[in-house]
């Protein structure tokens, strides 16, 4: 059965509905391709027996074996480089990264070898790679355990980058980068594996269970990638953002008073540039958030893209909402993220320009 249920995503589903967390939705989609597709193998870092670290993965070796769901040493480059290889002859690895954070020591083998397979070998392989990451802050988890990295991962020619911001289009998109034949980060805000968050810490957790994006299907079904969602349509301004921040946005936004409309990017690159571009020329103004680093941070190359799409339209300057410029702080944490106040101050401060 085809249906359309929401603005650019396309389901096949025949299952049931029911809620999930965003760590189910995960989980549910790594099985639905597990059963599919005999290709599909799922490793990492305490992924098998234990289940994962955030428990994304468990129940998935007991269901389908040591071999096709297993524990690695603790080698993030180990970990990539065997994906490569396992992608290069005909496998659907997807491998798990703890934590984004610790991404590093596997940045060669992301970089020179599975971004570069397809168009080294002149399309003779490709690279069906999916690397799921935790990413971001408002944990608690300090410096080491907090990073946004995904802009270091947009500049890689060769790799698409993704990151969710809710249950259902975790799964629709892991499926989606599942499938894909070129390799995928797949980053998830780890603030919302169990509830969307708004940025008032002091409030207390609002599970998914009571939202209707908890609502997940059951079965396989696919959220497109490069393809960006309106998540609240608005007049005023245009909000561009991803991950956490599109809920921290909306907060702002309700709080203030102000009629933004907000775009989840979902897929940051490739990216859906078209509907960037016919919001901001419709709106006229243009504020990009995100928690990572300011300097040289996507949001740079989101002001640049709509410098260059949308000059003429522009009534205001750009502005960015986004992390300092230093290492994610633990006792600060607070002040680092880019909280409601920060994002509704550079509302007003573009409607005023």
């Amino acid at each position: 059965m085809l249906t359309k249920t929401r603005e650019n995503q396309v389901d096949t589903v025949a299952a049931t509905v029911r809620p999930m967390t965003m760590i189910q939705a995960l989980r549910s989609a790594m099985d639905v391709m597990m059963e599919r597709d005999g290709n599909v193998v799922v490793f990492g870092q305490d992924v098998g027996y234990f289940g994962g670290v955030f428990r994304a993965t468990e129940g998935l070796q007991a269901k389908y074996g040591k071999s096709r769901c297993f524990d690695t040493p603790i080698s993030e480059g180990g970990i990539v480089g065997v994906a490569v290889g396992m992608a290069a002859y005909g496998l659907r690895p997807v491998a798990e990264i703890q934590f984004a954070d610790y991404f590093y020591p596997a940045s060669d083998q992301i970089v020179s070898e599975a971004a570069r397979l397809r168009h080294r070998s002149a399309a003779d392989f490709t690279c069906p790679l999916t690397i799921r990451m935790p990413c971001g802050g408002g944990i608690y988890g300090g410096q080491t355990h907090s990073q946004s990295p995904e802009a270091l991962f947009t500049h890689v020619c060769g790799v698409r980058t993704v990151m969710p911001s809710n249950p259902y289009d975790a799964k629709g998109l892991l499926i989606s980068a599942i499938e894909c034949d070129d390799p995928v980060i797949f980053l998830e805000p780890k603030r919302l594996y169990n509830g969307p968050f708004d940025g008032h810490h002091d409030r207390p957790v609002v599970p998914w269970s009571k939202h209707p994006l908890g609502n997940v299907p059951e079965g396989y079904y696919r959220v497109p990638l490069e393809s960006a969602s309106v998540v609240r349509p608005g007049s005023k301004l245009t909000v561009l953002t991803y991950g956490t921040m599109v809920w921290v946005a909306q907060c702002a936004a309700e709080e203030s008073g102000i009629d933004a409309e907000i775009i989840d990017l979902r897929s940051l690159w490739p990216m859906d540039l078209d509907t960037v571009v016919a919001s901001v020329k419709k709106t006229g103004r243009c504020v990009v958030v995100h928690e990572a680093t300011r300097t040289s941070g996507f949001g740079a190359e989101l002001a640049a893209l709509v410098q260059e799409h949308c000059f003429y339209q522009l009534e205001a300057p750009i502005e960015r909402v986004t992390g300092w410029d230093t290492p994610y702080p633990h006792a600060q944490e607070w002040a680092y993220f880019p909280g409601p106040g920060r994002v509704a101050a550079a509302f007003q401060r573009v409607l005023e320009g």
